[in-house]
């Protein structure tokens, strides 16, 4: 975990990718990903922060992750999706953490990303329905 904290830092950081440091000078399937993880649009993506776009949105807001997603922590990001809306004044707001789904809200076992090819769910009937019932209860009065 220390190592993947240096390499996004490294990453999200405006230093030139041609001077890596010298404990990723020796790993050539770490420089390649540096080298695909250095473009402009990377950079800007890991440095971009939305909770200001967000406080600005007023219409009711479905926020929902896996509790095994390993791509969007689930805790830290429901949680601040939820206090940024509220805190500017939307109170329409619901934030689902689906038990046992992934990234993609498929039923999994570790929710890592090698996973997804395996599995043959789409998504997940529980997802599909909360989404649905939702859409449902958001618009029926529109």
């Amino acid at each position: 975990e220390a190592l993947n904290n240096k390499i996004i830092n490294y990453i999200k950081s405006e230093i030139d990718p041609n001077e890596l440091p010298e404990e990723f000078k020796n790993n050539e399937l770490l420089k390649a990903q540096i080298d695909q993880l250095t473009s402009p649009w990377m950079r800007y993506f890991l440095n971009y922060d939305p909770l200001p776009t967000l406080a600005k949105v007023t219409c009711p807001v479905l926020a929902l992750n896996g509790e095994k997603d390993l791509q969007v922590p689930p805790k830290e990001n429901l949680s601040s999706i939820e206090k940024t809306l509220k805190g500017a004044g939307n109170n329409k707001v619901t934030a689902i953490e689906f038990k046992g789904l992934n990234h993609l809200f498929q039923e999994c076992e570790t929710g890592s990303p090698t996973e997804y090819g395996n599995i043959e769910q789409t998504i997940s009937e529980k997802a599909l329905t909360t989404i649905s019932n939702w859409i449902v209860q958001n618009t029926a009065n529109n």
